[in-house]
């Protein structure tokens, strides 16, 4: 079955054509590189530039893909989490396709979609398995038992740690989207040159960035000019290894409680170079598997829309055509 994913959560513009749920045939990301000025995602901003590119970018995706829309069987696009503006576009251009070519359409959860890119390329994954979603605004570990049914052992109870990401980078001057370049700093930093706090690391599967957050800043605006420029990649290191640490922790702690044979991790903070490496040596040691998508498919993207869409068609058939964009959409 040929499914149309379209995801524009946020500031990712993204068509992608994936058949049967597993096999690529197209996954066209189109960034919007005009919110670097401002520091961060506005929304309405994105929105109008989603209106602009979901149709060029569509067209991309088939030509790419070597398809007709006529061989379309299935339409999937997020409804949620996300920006209700840029939400809406996708989910509009999706259920308009649906409607015009009596297609079924499925609303997609964008958290289940994350969830779904390690279906992509892991075709030996364990049902029953662990994963840790890390992104720009959610930050949470689930128990996933089958496609559409997972327990939720913990979340973010402030920043995410994308979100964290992205807030130590501007503080240090370091431009938007941060999480890329202080993973690029911190390769030549000290990761021990200062000792930022680890929250809630003991405690159970909850996280909190925020504090880290401020730690940086108040350590940051201390320093003159010259230190700053001295002692940049030793803080973005130091920062990072904070981050991780209290990640790899409760997600090693987490797959030892609930037995699970297979970790996934997924999101933008899956692309992160050091939580790669420090999650596959600490889950070897554990004797787990540990798996993560390749970088394409760890930003937000349309192929794990259409993987999502795919399964939860094949489990609960199509969405009603009534349905609306949720911006704060919980994981079910």
């Amino acid at each position: 079955m040929l499914t149309l994913g379209i995801e524009t959560s946020c500031d990712e513009t993204s068509v992608a054509l994936v058949d049967s749920g597993r096999e690529i045939r197209s996954n066209v990301i189109l960034s919007q590189a005009i919110h670097g000025k401002f520091g961060g995602v506005v929304p309405e901003v994105a929105s109008r530039e989603h209106v602009k590119t979901i149709i060029p970018i569509y067209r991309q995706a088939l030509e790419e893909a070597k398809v007709d829309p006529a061989d379309i069987q299935l339409v999937a696009a997020t409804m949620g989490p996300g920006l209700v503006g840029p939400l809406l576009v996708g989910l509009s251009f999706a259920k308009g396709m649906a409607w015009a070519r009596d297609l079924p359409f499925v609303g997609v959860n964008h958290m289940e979609g994350h969830l779904a890119a390690n279906l992509l390329e892991q075709p030996d994954l364990d049902d029953n398995h662990l994963t840790l979603i890390v992104s720009g605004g959610h930050t949470m570990l689930v128990h996933v038992k089958s496609f559409a049914e997972y327990e939720i052992l913990g979340r973010t109870v402030d920043d995410a740690a994308g979100e964290a990401f992205d807030k130590v980078a501007k503080i240090m001057g370091l431009g938007y989207p941060g999480g890329a370049a202080i993973d690029k700093l911190a390769k030549g930093g000290d990761p021990r040159f200062v000792a930022f706090p680890r929250a809630m690391r003991k405690d159970g599967y909850q996280f909190s960035f925020s504090g880290l957050k401020t730690a940086v800043s108040l350590h940051w605006n201390k320093l003159s000019g010259e230190e700053q420029q001295q002692q940049a990649a030793d803080i973005a290191a130091s920062f990072q290894d904070a981050v991780v640490d209290v990640l790899v922790e409760k997600t090693v702690r987490a797959a030892m409680d609930t037995r699970v044979t297979d970790v996934t991790i997924s999101g933008g903070v899956a692309a992160n170079s050091r939580l790669r490496t420090v999650m596959a040596e600490k889950l070897k040691r554990a004797g787990k598997r540990f798996f993560y998508p390749s970088m394409s498919l760890c930003t937000d993207n349309a192929a794990m829309i259409a993987a999502a869409g795919y399964f939860r068609y094949k489990k609960s058939g199509p969405t009603e055509f009534v349905i609306d964009a949720v911006p704060y959409l919980p994981l079910e």
